[in-house]
């Protein structure tokens, strides 16, 4: 494989280029047929009455309508870090790599859900919650729902870092530049705390950024098993 080169902004490729599209046309149709369209293409927990295995593609290319930030945030990251992803591997490959971090992302996530619910089960069992309260919570994890890119640019993230661990970022407001594997590094902690701090309530789903980061990981790994040169 050719080495990755780096020099400031440049126009995406052809697959980031449709996908940025495909979620901003995609933002707008939410903004006009809201739940519409929101509820049935969002990732639900499996034995919701919402659920439809469609959704593990589909949650990937809706972003929360509330705040356009979230889309743009998650777009600029694609396009950071998976141009050069899609430069070294080509159109299809890239492709197929999003696509399979994205699906790994909402797999998680939904064993995420079958957790939580296990967790308020026990606590009921043992009397550490009321009734009242085990209802309340398991019909806010049966009703939940994820919707994002965020999985998917996290494994992106997780390739780019693992083919080029030493590449520096700058990361406002910190004034020095800090290497993609310690980035990355900061990155899970901050969602592995997250995910398993009971009392975040953030509206984050943290399990499907790491589940991305996981995949994304592993594939990277796989196709790069033969080439040890920028793994260090």
């Amino acid at each position: 494989m050719g080495q990755v080169r780096f020099g400031g902004f440049q126009a995406p490729p052809p697959v980031i280029k449709n996908l940025i599209i495909i979620n901003a046309l995609m933002w707008i149709a939410e903004l006009t047929f809201k739940d519409a369209l929101v509820d049935p293409l969002s990732l639900h927990y499996v034995k919701s009455p919402n659920f439809g295995f469609w959704q593990l593609l589909t949650y990937m290319f809706l972003h929360s309508p509330a705040s356009i930030f979230h889309l743009l945030f998650n777009m600029l990251m694609l396009w950071v870090f998976g141009s050069q992803l899609e430069y070294r591997w080509g159109a299809k490959r890239f492709l197929l790599f999003y696509l399979i971090c994205g699906v790994g992302a909402g797999l998680i996530q939904l064993i995420a859900y079958h957790v939580d619910l296990n967790i308020i089960m026990s606590k009921f069992n043992n009397n550490t919650i009321s009734l009242a309260e085990a209802q309340g919570r398991a019909y806010g994890v049966m009703f939940s729902s994820t919707l994002g890119a965020s999985g998917a640019i996290m494994g992106v993230m997780a390739a780019f870092t693992y083919l080029n661990p030493n590449h520096e970022m700058l990361l406002f407001p910190i004034p020095i530049p800090i290497k993609m594997k310690y980035l990355m590094v900061g990155y899970v902690l901050l969602d592995l705390f997250g995910g398993i701090n009971p009392g975040r309530g953030d509206g984050i789903a943290h399990f499907a950024h790491l589940g991305g980061a996981l995949f994304g990981f592993l594939l990277v790994a796989i196709m790069n098993r033969n080439n040890r040169r920028t793994y260090y």
